[in-house]
């Protein structure tokens, strides 16, 4: 396998992460404090491999999950609804809001967007978008909370850091926890208010251990890990 070519940054940060050491949720919090940082805001976020067979659909993990202290960035959100329903997405602050005309642009490649929420009476129609939308996990799901008949609350808690989540092929969950810029208090407490939420989400028929391994990361940074009690 190749060797990866790391910036001069990069391997500054390494050689401030024990790769070999797990650490608490604080104490990863204030070595990412003091990392290098970049010219921009960087997201910081969770990677989880998770106990699971990601082959049995009993063990497939997706949800979603409003982080106490949000994302730091309001999430561009459109809306599948007409009616009375359409008039509540956009007086809940929605971006976008429609039904043939929009699904018929989305239909088209226009991807310009963080969430897509749906009415359930227009999942008929919606239903079709599934092969462009489902490669993106932007496919609305009842299971992360993006066909509702609660159309102003989801607006408003993904606008305001609802996190969507679901496994990949590994059984690895990535999930934005907020931006570096955030209060080391602040990403702490959507980390641990999320992992709380994750272990209540271990499927029946998974065994051992769950969290097997968590990671805390931002967009440049090497990867920190996390002691979470479970491995």
């Amino acid at each position: 396998m190749a060797n990866i070519k790391r910036s001069k940054r990069y391997r500054a940060a390494a050689k401030l992460v024990d790769a070999t050491k797990a650490y608490s949720l604080r104490d990863a919090v204030k070595i990412l404090a003091a990392l290098p940082k970049t010219k921009f805001d960087e997201t910081v976020g969770l990677s989880v491999k998770l106990g699971i067979d990601p082959k049995q659909s009993d063990q497939l993990l997706r949800g979603s999950f409003s982080l106490p202290k949000g994302l730091g960035r309001s999430k561009k959100v459109i809306v599948f609804a007409q009616g009375d329903k359409a008039t509540e997405a956009r007086e809940a602050g929605a971006d976008e809001v429609g039904t043939d005309e929009l699904i018929k642009k989305v239909e088209g490649g226009w991807l310009d967007f963080d969430v897509a929420i749906a009415h359930p009476a227009l999942m008929g129609k919606v239903g079709k978008l599934g092969r462009v939308l489902g490669p993106q996990g932007k496919m609305p799901s009842p299971k992360s909370g993006t066909v509702t008949d609660a159309i102003s609350l989801a607006v408003k808690e993904f606008k305001a850091g609802k996190v969507e989540f679901r496994n990949d092929d590994g059984g690895n969950l990535h999930v934005p926890m907020g931006k570096r810029s955030f209060a080391p208090e602040a990403l702490v407490e959507n980390m641990e208010a999320f992992l709380e939420h994750l272990r209540g989400l271990k499927p029946p028929s998974s065994k051992g251990a769950f969290l097997m391994r968590v990671v805390l990361s931002s967009t440049m940074s090497p990867g920190i890990r996390l002691a979470v009690g479970e491995v």
